[in-house]
């Protein structure tokens, strides 16, 4: 029998009764800025998390980072892993909690993301990492707004003494409402549930795709709400509320039936599901996870070029 990806992930997270408890927070927005950030450095819940990759052969994080931050590269931490032949997804139970266990996340940490802030999809490691953390079920998980350029901006201290966490005892408590599969995918498109395609134009009418994906076009019955338009590089800093009730406005987007975000392999997809459900409040907003990397790779599954 073949058992549904999905099905595999909640057997692997142990959807028991007895989940882990996760304390509350120290702040519920999503979002937090640099001030806040530099305020609350020596609360001994607060965990900062950079996630800055090497770039051009120069460490970022060994340049200079937010006091006390502790690096765990995007691309290289662990953050995301091959399923199934499918690039880029939710590593299983047992390895997901052992790198945030050895990051020194404890089930009552405060966690906040750093990305490097320079661009959209860049921001999105910030964004994808941030759903990680809820999908495990913790609540208590912000984004420095802006990354680190917003702090260096700001003109906040830095530091280049490298952190060695002690390990923490994090345990995940699995949510899988917030993640989608091909079956719910199936169902969008029987239904009314909207499917948010992220990535670009091009990619979305048919005239461009990835390596990962195997077809040009898109999923049928959905529609394309670019990820750059999310953020303001130039800022730097994610969109606001209003900005992003704009883009579903115009996008006609409802939650009325729930929402779907996906791209190529789920990353620029938690851009726009951070954007929908964590800024504009969207509820049911789910993010597919293996994306059209996944869904491409069976040629049964109906592609459309707009």
């Amino acid at each position: 029998m073949k058992h549904s990806l999905l099905g595999a992930i909640i057997v692997s997270f142990g959807l028991a009764l007895t989940g882990a408890a996760h304390a509350e927070p120290l702040t519920d927005k999503p979002l937090v800025d640099a001030q806040w950030l530099a305020q609350n450095l020596g609360n001994d819940k607060l965990i900062v998390i950079d996630i800055r990759d090497v770039a051009q052969d120069v460490d970022p994080y060994a340049q200079g980072h937010v006091p006390g931050a502790i690096s765990a590269r995007y691309s290289e931490a662990g953050w995301r892993t091959t399923v199934n032949n499918i690039p880029g997804m939710l590593p299983p139970k047992e390895q997901i909690e052992k790198l945030i266990e050895n990051l020194g996340v404890d089930n009552d940490s405060h966690v906040v993301i750093v990305p490097a802030g320079t661009n959209a999809s860049e921001f999105g490691g910030g964004t994808r990492v941030y759903w990680t953390f809820k999908v495990l079920g913790h609540d208590a998980v912000s984004i420095l707004d802006g990354g680190y350029a917003a702090w260096s901006k700001a003109g906040e201290e830095v530091s280049k003494n490298p952190v060695t966490p002690v390990a923490g005892d994090f345990k995940a408590s699995f949510r899988p409402e917030l993640l989608a599969e091909v079956k719910e995918v199936q169902d969008a498109i029987a239904s009314d549930t909207n499917l948010v395609d992220a990535r670009s134009v091009a990619q979305f009418i048919g005239k461009e795709k990835t390596n990962t994906v195997r077809a040009l076009g898109t999923v049928p019955t959905s529609i394309n709400v670019n990820f750059d338009k999310f953020y303001h590089a130039d800022k730097p800093g994610f969109a606001s509320a209003e900005e992003i009730a704009k883009l579903t406005g115009a996008a006609s987007v409802s939650d009325e039936k729930g929402i779907i975000t996906f791209c190529n392999t789920g990353h620029l997809a938690s851009i726009a599901w951070f954007g929908l459900s964590e800024i504009e409040g969207l509820k049911n907003v789910r993010l597919y996870d293996g994306s059209m990397a996944e869904w491409t790779a069976d040629a049964s599954r109906k592609v459309v070029v707009n």
